[in-house]
């Protein structure tokens, strides 16, 4: 035998102990089998995956996206690899590669096997992302247009100051055109802010929502 065929041979074996200690839950031993398969073959993705799957149960994000990025680099149409790097991207926050990334996994689960357990599981973490994603957005939204408000009433109270300062024996006409202008702009940024949100709608319905209009049209 070869000593790459053996390398395989020992690789593929340890990938196996790797299994075993997972389905045992013993997290740590898995990882160090998946590693010694990795140091040995470094090309098989699925030695990758499996060890990015362990840190994955230990909250262990970093190296769940450094170990899927390798995997696509070797697979690029590995289902869990793609999924698993965009939950480790929503972990930090960065939710339009986040749903990029599930999107991609999503295409080619259904490709593969569209009645896989984990295409549903895809699909459901894929309309939890883009509620995520839509959420961070608005947020940031509010944000800016509370900013906005705030610089457009500053300007509009330092116009009636002056307004107030030439029409002396008109205040109190004045005074009510202020209050009516602040009024105003009260009601338009009010009605910016409900528009970005949607009314009788719960998120969990939002995740229905999404879930049908994915499996749907996709």
């Amino acid at each position: 035998m070869s000593p790459a065929m053996e390398a395989a041979e020992q690789a593929e074996q340890l990938k196996l102990d790797g299994n075993m200690a997972f389905s045992k839950s013993r997290f740590g031993a898995a990882i160090d089998a998946y590693t010694e398969a990795i140091a040995l073959c470094p090309n098989v993705p699925i030695y990758w995956t499996n060890r990015a799957l362990c840190y994955r149960k230990r909250n262990e994000w970093t190296k769940v996206e450094e170990d899927c990025r390798k995997a696509i680099q070797l697979d690029h149409h590995s289902v869990k690899a793609h999924y698993m790097l965009g939950l480790a991207l929503l972990q930090k926050e960065e939710f339009a590669e986040g749903v990029r990334e599930l999107e991609k996994a999503l295409d080619l689960g259904r490709d593969a096997n569209p009645k896989s357990y984990m295409v549903e599981e895809i699909w459901q973490e894929l309309a939890r992302a883009k509620y995520l994603e839509w959420e961070h957005e608005s947020t940031k939204r509010s944000w800016e247009l509370q900013k906005l408000k705030g610089t457009c009433e500053a300007a509009l109270k330092e116009k009636q100051f002056l307004d107030s300062s030439e029409k002396e024996g008109f205040v109190d006409e004045t005074m009510k055109a202020n209050a009516d202008q602040l009024e105003a702009l009260d009601r338009v940024f009010q009605k910016a802010a409900e528009d970005d949100i949607p009314t009788e709608v719960s998120e969990c319905s939002l995740f229905r929502i999404s879930y049908l209009l994915i499996y749907n049209f996709g």
